[in-house]
C-alpha cells in the first residue's frame, strides 16, 4: 500500500463516510462532509450546537507550550468558522510512555491557560500513556459552541456570485513551523530577520479574532472556512465543493507576505498550496467586500479579495496573467514531503 500523509481524500468522505455515519437523526443539520469544518445539531429551541474535532499536537522540536498552542488554536479555528467562539472542550491524550508526569503537567497547564483565555470550559476527556507512541499527534480534541441556529455560518452556505476573501498571508503555519524546526538553515539562507519574523508568526495561526470581528458586522457574509492542509488554494476548493459551486481564483491576487515567501522558497514550497493555519477564507456578497476589509483592517488584520464563486458547471479555475486553467484538488499537502526531506538531509 502506498504511504499517505494528511487527511483522507474527498472522494472517500463523499462516497463512503457520508453513507456510513451511524443512525440518521433528523436534528443533525450538518454531518460529515468534505470542506465543512463543523457538525451542526438542532437543539429545537432556536439554538444549535456546533461541534468540531481535530488531532492534538505534541512536537518536541517546537516545545510544550507551542504544541499546546497548536492543539487549542487549530480546534478553535474550526469552531470560529461559525462566527462564534468555542465554549466547551474535551481532550483525549495518548502520550508516549516515556513522557514524564512533570512534562505532562507543563503541557496541560498551557492547554488550560489557552482555553481559559478564549473562554473554553474543559469538560472532560481521557489521558493515558501508551507504549510505542512516538507520533507528534498526541490524541484528539473536540470543541463545542451553542449559538442561534439562524446565525451560525457553515462553509456549505456560500453561494454562486459571492466574492472570496482571504485574511493575512498564505503559508503562515508552514513557514513558522519550518523555521522553528530548522533554525540554522533558515537563518543561514534567509537571514536573521526573516527567521525571527517567521518564528513570531507562529502565534498568528489563530483566526478566531477575524471570525468574531466579521460576526460583529455579518451583513453580506455567507460563509467562512479555516485554512489547513492544502493551504489557501485547497481551502477555497473545499469551500466551493462543500457549497456546490465552482470558483474563479485570481492566483496573482493571493496574498503572500515576504516572510512566508522566502521560507517556503527555501523548502521548494508554494505558500499558496501548503498548510496555512491562521488565514480564513470568507465569502460575502460583492457589495459587502469593502466594509469587511475595512473592519478587519481597523483591527490590523489584512484581508484581500481573491476571486468569486460561480455555478458548479463552470468548474474551479485558476486565473493568472490572462490564462485560465483547471485547478485539480491536491490530496496530499506538499509540506509533509518538504519537512521530511529536510529532516533526512540533516538540516538543523
Amino acid at each position: 500500500m502506498d504511504n499517505q500523509f494528511g487527511k483522507v481524500d474527498h472522494q472517500l468522505v463523499d462516497q463512503f463516510i457520508q453513507s456510513q455515519s451511524g443512525l440518521q437523526r433528523q436534528e443533525v443539520l450538518a454531518g460529515p462532509q468534505f470542506g465543512v469544518d463543523v457538525a451542526l445539531i438542532d437543539l429545537h429551541n432556536g439554538q444549535a450546537m456546533a461541534i468540531a474535532s481535530d488531532p492534538l499536537s505534541l512536537i518536541p522540536s517546537l516545545g510544550l507550550e507551542e504544541s499546546a498552542w497548536l492543539s487549542v488554536q487549530l480546534l478553535a479555528n474550526d469552531i470560529a468558522t461559525t462566527g462564534y467562539a468555542p465554549l466547551y472542550g474535551q481532550f483525549v491524550l495518548n502520550l508516549p510512555a516515556h513522557f514524564s508526569k512533570e512534562d505532562y503537567k507543563k503541557y496541560w497547564n498551557h492547554i488550560h491557560r489557552y482555553c481559559e483565555q478564549i473562554g473554553i470550559a474543559i469538560t472532560g476527556g481521557h489521558t493515558g500513556f501508551v507504549e510505542g507512541q512516538n507520533s507528534t499527534i498526541s490524541g484528539g480534541g473536540t470543541f463545542i459552541t451553542i449559538a442561534p441556529k439562524d446565525k451560525v455560518l457553515l462553509s456549505k452556505y456560500a453561494k454562486a456570485g459571492d466574492s472570496i476573501l482571504v485574511t493575512k498571508s498564505c503559508g503562515i503555519s508552514s513557514a513558522a513551523i519550518l523555521a522553528m524546526s530548522f533554525p540554522q538553515m533558515v537563518k543561514n539562507k534567509t537571514g536573521q530577520f526573516i527567521y525571527e519574523q517567521a518564528c513570531a508568526s507562529f502565534y498568528h495561526t489563530s483566526s478566531l479574532s477575524e471570525a468574531l470581528t466579521i460576526r460583529e458586522s455579518d451583513q453580506g457574509v455567507t460563509a467562512m472556512h479555516d485554512v489547513t492542509e492544502g493551504g489557501v488554494l485547497g481551502a477555497i476548493y473545499e469551500l466551493a465543493s462543500a457549497s456546490g459551486n465552482g470558483a474563479f481564483i485570481h492566483y496573482d491576487a493571493l496574498p503572500v507576505h515576504d516572510i512566508q515567501a522566502q521560507v517556503c522558497k527555501l523548502f521548494s514550497l508554494d505558500p499558496r498550496s501548503c498548510i496555512g493555519a491562521g488565514s480564513m477564507i470568507i465569502t460575502c456578497t460583492p457589495t459587502a467586500v469593502k466594509s469587511i476589509i475595512d473592519r478587519l483592517t481597523a483591527k490590523n488584520i489584512a484581508c484581500t479579495e481573491v476571486g468569486m464563486l460561480v455555478p458548479k458547471i463552470q468548474g474551479i479555475k485558476l486565473c493568472s496573467q490572462n490564462k485560465t486553467t483547471d485547478f485539480p484538488y491536491q490530496a496530499e499537502d506538499p509540506y509533509w514531503a518538504a519537512f521530511f526531506k529536510a529532516h533526512h538531509l540533516g538540516w538543523k
